[in-house]
Protein backbone atom coordinates (compact mmCIF):
# COMPACT_ATOMS: atom_id res chain seq x y z
CA UNK A 1 0.00 0.00 0.00
CA UNK A 2 1.24 3.45 -0.91
CA UNK A 3 0.88 6.16 1.72
CA UNK A 4 0.06 9.71 0.73
CA UNK A 5 2.47 12.49 1.68
CA UNK A 6 2.62 14.00 5.15
CA UNK A 7 1.44 17.32 3.69
CA UNK A 8 -1.67 15.68 2.24
CA UNK A 9 -2.37 13.73 5.44
CA UNK A 10 -2.13 16.99 7.36
CA UNK A 11 -4.98 18.41 5.27
CA UNK A 12 -7.34 15.47 5.74
CA UNK A 13 -10.35 16.12 7.95
CA UNK A 14 -10.64 14.01 11.10
CA UNK A 15 -13.24 11.78 9.41
CA UNK A 16 -11.09 11.39 6.28
CA UNK A 17 -8.01 10.62 8.36
CA UNK A 18 -9.82 7.97 10.40
CA UNK A 19 -11.08 6.35 7.21
CA UNK A 20 -7.62 6.60 5.60
CA UNK A 21 -5.95 4.89 8.57
CA UNK A 22 -8.55 2.11 8.62
CA UNK A 23 -8.22 1.50 4.88
CA UNK A 24 -4.42 1.42 5.10
CA UNK A 25 -4.67 -1.16 7.89
CA UNK A 26 -7.04 -3.31 5.83
CA UNK A 27 -4.80 -2.96 2.77
CA UNK A 28 -1.72 -3.91 4.78
CA UNK A 29 -3.49 -6.98 6.12
CA UNK A 30 -4.57 -8.02 2.62
CA UNK A 31 -1.00 -7.64 1.37
CA UNK A 32 0.30 -9.76 4.24
CA UNK A 33 -2.17 -12.46 3.15
CA UNK A 34 -0.92 -12.17 -0.44
CA UNK A 35 -4.31 -10.86 -1.54
CA UNK A 36 -2.80 -8.19 -3.75
CA UNK A 37 -5.86 -8.24 -6.00
CA UNK A 38 -8.02 -6.98 -3.13
CA UNK A 39 -5.32 -4.68 -1.76
CA UNK A 40 -5.26 -3.00 -5.17
CA UNK A 41 -8.96 -2.18 -4.85
CA UNK A 42 -8.42 -0.75 -1.37
CA UNK A 43 -5.53 1.35 -2.74
CA UNK A 44 -7.83 2.78 -5.41
CA UNK A 45 -10.30 3.80 -2.70
CA UNK A 46 -7.50 5.40 -0.67
CA UNK A 47 -6.45 7.35 -3.77
CA UNK A 48 -10.01 8.64 -4.19
CA UNK A 49 -10.27 9.46 -0.49
CA UNK A 50 -7.21 11.74 -0.49
CA UNK A 51 -8.19 13.71 -3.63
CA UNK A 52 -9.96 16.51 -1.71
CA UNK A 53 -6.90 16.99 0.50
CA UNK A 54 -4.66 17.10 -2.59
CA UNK A 55 -6.89 19.84 -4.01
CA UNK A 56 -6.66 21.75 -0.71
CA UNK A 57 -2.86 21.49 -0.87
CA UNK A 58 -2.85 22.78 -4.46
CA UNK A 59 -5.05 25.72 -3.45
CA UNK A 60 -2.68 26.59 -0.60
CA UNK A 61 0.19 26.57 -3.08
CA UNK A 62 -1.70 28.80 -5.51
CA UNK A 63 -2.54 31.22 -2.68
CA UNK A 64 1.12 31.33 -1.64
CA UNK A 65 2.08 32.06 -5.26
CA UNK A 66 -0.46 34.91 -5.40
CA UNK A 67 0.90 36.37 -2.17
CA UNK A 68 4.48 36.16 -3.46
CA UNK A 69 3.50 37.86 -6.71
CA UNK A 70 1.72 40.66 -4.84
CA UNK A 71 4.74 41.15 -2.57
CA UNK A 72 7.15 41.33 -5.52
CA UNK A 73 4.91 43.82 -7.31
CA UNK A 74 4.69 46.05 -4.23
CA UNK A 75 8.46 45.85 -3.81
CA UNK A 76 8.99 46.90 -7.45
CA UNK A 77 6.58 49.84 -7.01
CA UNK A 78 8.46 50.95 -3.91
CA UNK A 79 11.79 50.78 -5.74
CA UNK A 80 10.40 52.82 -8.64
CA UNK A 81 9.08 55.48 -6.24
CA UNK A 82 12.47 55.70 -4.54
CA UNK A 83 14.15 56.25 -7.93
CA UNK A 84 11.84 59.17 -8.75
Amino acid sequence: MRHCSVQVRGLLTREELDRYNAMMEVGGFLESQNRHDLAYLVQQEVDRLVQPAIERLKEKSRERDRMTEAYLESKQRAERQEEE
